[in-house]
């Protein structure tokens, strides 16, 4: 055998214990990390895919856009403008342009008002605060510059609290929006997701939030897959595990069920008979035409199931294959191929 053949044979168990290294020391990072008991290990991990939260992205790419819009109304206009464009611009115009935020507040409102409504993956409340706030900010540096006009009478007038004489819509665009994007990134990071020897484990970390949440193989009811037509066209799943206890599964209203809130529809003590009477009847009619009533359904919930995540081929034919492993049937089985094993060997 030739020099260069021994060293090669001599070089491929240093490699084998270098990469035995390498696993040894990413299962104790990942045991760290999902705190997993004594003698589990890793099989799987996962992590929302770069496109789970798209709509995030485009929220804030939306919202950046009216502000540039009502930085310079003027682009909206030029020789090619379609009518909606003059239109809008006449709107900017007439509510303000760029010296009054009356316009921008009311569509910021309304983006704001039905982003709530619509209960898409933007709809949160945290998301919805952060709208709130990039909507109020012009009015509160106007009340600001009209406070101090007020009190001009004064020895020291009330105001001047923000050095900011007006609102810079590129200015405020930009760094909201910023801000805005670099928490969704993090937010998106704070997901992690891990199929071990003996449970499937979500760990969420987003600020000073922490949640984990261990569902062993034994508790597993059924695996639900669920494509967006985004997700189809991009490659990427929700993976939704449901539990005998319930877990994966909400209850959520639908109707807005005002009956008990329109006014004049409360009784009074000084009520007579029939103004009670009349009102009884406005009620149940109110009540039948806001019928609430509630359903118990799967909502993907990224900190419950592993949230559009890329390969969820995979995850799902190894969460199966463990279910089935860990299930009472197939426990019963081995069980019963021991005893008959035990008993041909007497």
């Amino acid at each position: 055998m030739s020099e260069e053949s021994d060293a090669a044979v001599d070089t491929k168990p240093d490699v084998e214990t270098t990469n035995e290294a390498k696993q040894k020391a990413e299962q104790a990072r990942l045991a760290k990390t999902f705190r997993l008991i004594k003698g589990e290990e890793v099989l799987l991990t996962k992590r929302p895919s770069g496109f789970a939260f798209l709509g995030m992205y485009l929220l804030g790419i939306l919202v950046l856009a009216i502000h540039f819009i009502f930085a310079d109304a003027n682009i909206l206009t030029n020789d090619d403008s379609s009518g909606f464009m003059v239109i809008l611009a006449t709107l900017i115009e007439l509510t303000g342009g760029e010296d009054w935020p009356f316009g921008f507040v009311f569509v910021m409102l309304f983006i704001t008002w039905m982003n709530r409504l619509v209960n898409v993956s933007t709809s949160g409340r945290w998301v919805t605060i952060g709208l709130l706030i990039i909507t109020l900010t012009p009015i509160v540096l106007q009340l600001d510059d009209v406070l101090e006009t007020l009190t001009f009478w004064m020895d020291e007038p009330i105001g001047d609290f923000i050095p900011l004489d007006e609102y810079n819509y590129t200015m405020f665009g930009l760094g909201f929006v910023g801000i805005y994007m670099a928490l969704t990134f993090y937010y998106q990071r704070s997901f992690h997701y891990a199929v071990t020897s003996d449970a499937v484990i979500f760990e969420h970390s987003f600020l000073l939030s922490r949640s984990h949440r261990r569902i062993l193989f034994d508790r597993i009811s059924e695996v639900m897959v669920e494509r967006s037509p985004v997700g189809t066209i991009l490659g990427f799943a929700t993976v939704t595990i449901l539990t005998d206890s319930g877990v994966g599964i909400v209850e959520e209203s639908t109707g807005p069920g005002l009956a008990g809130a329109i006014p004049g529809t409360s009784e009074k003590a000084g009520d007579s008979t029939v103004e009670k009477a009349g009102k009884g009847i406005l009620r149940s009619v109110i009540g039948l035409l806001t019928y609430q009533r509630t359903i118990r359904t799967v909502r993907a919930d990224p900190k419950h199931c592993m949230y559009n995540i890329r390969n969820w081929e995979s995850a799902k034919a190894l969460l199966n294959e463990k279910h089935k492993d860990h299930s009472q049937s197939n426990l019963l089985r081995d069980l019963k191929d021991t005893i008959v094993a035990q008993n041909e060997e007497d």
